[in-house]
């Protein structure tokens, strides 16, 4: 049996974004699948998923966009399918707020402020808190079909009135892809320690 690629999915996709993310891969000492950058995605799940057996190392930190659809769009049938495929083991989704009318958004389980700070509930695409814990994007419906460990909400990623830029190194993505390790490895360590 092949060992199942351990992959982050983050919900964004534009020029902005595609720097943030291999940027916070980078700092994670992760591997970005740049072609999967685009607005719209510019490839099939599939298509992604032989670039992410072909990455070096794991984690394999991918970006999926709808750019701006409130329809399930390119970004989200691309998510789905590599959340669903036997091969790729999700650690967690990243995803990011963005303005988009008519989504009906999803449940997350913590964000990151804009301020680098861990809240129980969700932020918008500035990064702030807000009242619920759901957050609004164009390419998060789907995930409430897909079996994910952790949805982690954050703001525009690489952007945030500058707090994400990547001349200072993306730290709120950062922070949100070392949540993500982090939570996995204590839930493994748990795992091991119950067998």
């Amino acid at each position: 049996m092949t060992q199942k690629r351990k992959v982050i999915l983050v919900t964004d996709g534009d020029s902005v974004a595609q720097r943030a993310v291999e940027t916070a891969a980078a700092n994670i000492g992760g591997r970005c699948i740049s072609r999967s950058g685009g607005n719209p995605t510019p490839m099939s799940g599939v298509e992604i998923v032989e670039l992410i057996k072909r990455a070096k190392y794991d984690p394999v930190v991918v970006m999926v966009d709808d750019k701006g659809s409130s329809r399930t769009g390119r970004g989200e049938w691309a998510l789905y399918e590599i959340a669903n495929h036997p091969d790729i083991e999700i650690m967690g989704v990243i995803a990011v707020a963005s303005n988009t009318q008519g989504v009906k958004g999803v449940e997350v389980d913590f964000s990151v402020t804009c301020d680098g700070k861990i809240i129980e509930g969700a932020v918008d695409k500035e990064g702030l808190p807000q009242k619920n814990n759901v957050i609004y994007g164009d390419t998060v419906d789907i995930i409430k079909k897909c079996e994910v460990p952790v949805i982690v909400g954050i703001g525009d990623i690489g952007k945030m009135a500058g707090k994400d830029d990547c001349e200072m190194g993306a730290p709120i993505l950062t922070k949100a892809m070392e949540e993500i390790l982090n939570r996995s490895a204590s839930k493994n360590s748990v795992e091991k320690n119950s067998l």
